[in-house]
């Protein structure tokens, strides 16, 4: 029996994603286990220089996630709530990694929460072992010519190397 359309249970994972980390990729699949279907919503980043354009962003993630049946990553632009209410989410997650992340996680939410109240946040921490990656690392060991391959999955990695040349670093 399949759940009805309108009564699907839907969220949002926003960000910028670059790259997309095995730490996201463990929420990512946590959490679609958790709703009828993820949407991971790719950050344009007016305000960010980013590494990866947004199209590059985009087809990592769908990459990285392909094996996963109800992730659909889709771009956005402007206010998450606003594509929250475009997707008929019930809910935004967020990963936090620590302390410094939960802060600005929770002060967002309650903002998130003027904005639409009927989309709740939902928080999950990546396992332990992933809790210390982040896209900013991720970024600066590449380009140093470090090893990432234990940091993000094989179709980043490929992009990173083709961005900034293999690994001088081996582990």
């Amino acid at each position: 029996m399949s759940t009805p359309v309108s009564a699907r249970r839907i969220a949002v994972y926003s960000g910028t994603f670059d790259p997309l980390t095995l730490g996201h990729e463990d929420v990512v699949r946590r959490a679609a286990g958790l709703f009828d279907e993820l949407v991971l919503a790719v950050a344009m980043a007016h305000h960010k220089k980013t590494l990866f354009s947004l199209d590059e962003r985009i087809a990592m993630a769908r990459a990285a996630l392909a094996g996963v049946a109800n992730v659909r990553v889709e771009p956005f632009d402007g206010l998450i709530m606003d594509f929250c209410r475009e997707q008929g989410a019930c809910a935004v997650l967020r990963g936090v990694r620590n302390v410094t992340d939960f802060d600005y996680e929770a002060q967002m939410a309650a903002m998130n929460r003027k904005l639409l109240p009927t989309v709740e946040t939902v928080f999950l921490l990546p396992q332990a072992e992933l809790q210390c990656i982040s896209s900013t690392l991720v970024r600066e060991i590449s380009k140093l010519g470090g090893n990432v391959a234990a940091m993000v999955s094989v179709p980043v990695a490929a992009e990173l190397q083709r961005v900034h040349g293999p690994a001088r670093v081996q582990c």
